[in-house]
């Protein structure tokens, strides 16, 4: 198999992960984990989302978490190197981190996300794709401006969990058309545990056919049916080298209750248990990445005593296999 020599790995448990929890992280616990991860060597950082907190209370401390990264004494001289994301869905949220950006502590890059389902994509962001695509291409230029990479999502390929089938012909189709509008970057993001191995590796075949940059295509799994390393591997085969995870595979959609109190959240259509649901394991697809002789520049040892800590702030054990069983040995003792 000719897999990538090198990958990059971005890390999404600040906000993907905990999004998910039905206790409100501390904002310290938040911060703590995003300077772990840098330590660690992830570039690549996922740390909230400027959207409304009303209905997602997890991200009551977007300023607070944005400020105490970007003046921690201890990663301050890897920040440079390093590039904080904010979820944006709407226009308020773009409008959020572009104040912040000029304020001096804002996000270096910010993600906007379209579904290939229109259902889907109504239930996310409240408008028609039509709609969203105006606003896309109102709002990207606006944040290049303000020095702001922005990432284009592209959901529902495998499927979707409100309309059922999707073509995976559509999604590439979307990914040309965020680059032609802007975008640093696209994510091609199965958010409900759809996709099978065999179409995985299908789709980004056909993407690397048409779009053959693969450094600028990100690939992000949901485990809900234990597929995620399986899928990981296929993205491999076919020629992904760019991945993003959440430490102990935690995280989904916002939790409708948080701390005691109902909340909007995503819904019910797409909200499960929290022991289930869940992202790639961060600990585990690094692991397994270099077993196979793939480099990812992570400090593994370091991970995977930062993903023990991951479950106590959360409060349960979590799905990382790593974290107990540790790294294979690579020389016998003795």
């Amino acid at each position: 198999m000719n897999y990538p020599k090198q990958v990059t790995i971005g890390d999404i448990t600040v906000r993907d992960g905990f999004q998910h929890e039905e206790k409100f992280i501390p904002t310290k616990a938040k911060i703590w984990l995003a300077e772990e991860l840098i330590l660690c060597g992830f570039k690549n950082i996922e740390v909230t989302n400027f959207g409304n907190p009303n209905g997602m209370p997890q991200f009551q401390d977007a300023d607070e978490v944005m400020k105490g990264i970007r003046t921690s004494k201890k990663v301050r001289d890897l920040l440079d190197d390093v590039c904080l994301t904010a979820v944006t869905i709407r226009e308020k949220s773009i409008e959020r981190a572009i104040r912040a950006k000029e304020e001096g502590y804002g996000p270096d890059r910010i993600l906007v996300m379209v579904s290939t389902s229109e259902a889907h994509h109504i239930k996310n962001s409240g408008l028609s794709l039509e709609d969203y695509w105006k606003m896309c291409e109102s709002y990207i230029p606006r944040a290049n401006d303000a020095g702001i990479k922005v990432n284009g999502t592209v959901s529902t390929i495998w499927g979707c969990p409100i309309a059922g089938p999707t073509k995976m012909e559509k999604a590439v189709e979307f990914t040309q058309r965020w680059f032609d509008i802007g975008v640093h970057d696209v994510e091609h993001a199965d958010h409900d545990g759809s996709a099978s191995p065999d179409r995985v590796y299908r789709y980004f075949s056909m993407l690397l056919d048409a779009i053959p940059t693969p450094e600028k295509h990100i690939v992000h799994f949901h485990t809900t049916r234990g597929w995620g390393l399986a899928n990981v591997l296929a993205a491999l085969q076919a020629g992904m080298n760019t991945f993003e995870s959440t430490m102990g595979g935690i995280g989904g959609q916002p939790a409708n209750f948080v701390d005691g109190v109902p909340v909007a959240g995503t819904g019910s259509y797409y909200y499960k248990d929290p022991n289930i649901v869940g992202l790639v394991s961060t600990e585990d697809m690094i692991v397994m990445m270099d077993e196979m002789g793939i480099e990812t520049g992570i400090d593994i040892d370091r991970l995977l005593e930062v993903g023990k800590m991951v479950e106590r702030i959360v409060g349960r054990p979590l799905r990382s296999e790593c974290i107990r069983t540790g790294r294979i040995p690579k020389e016998l003792k003795g």
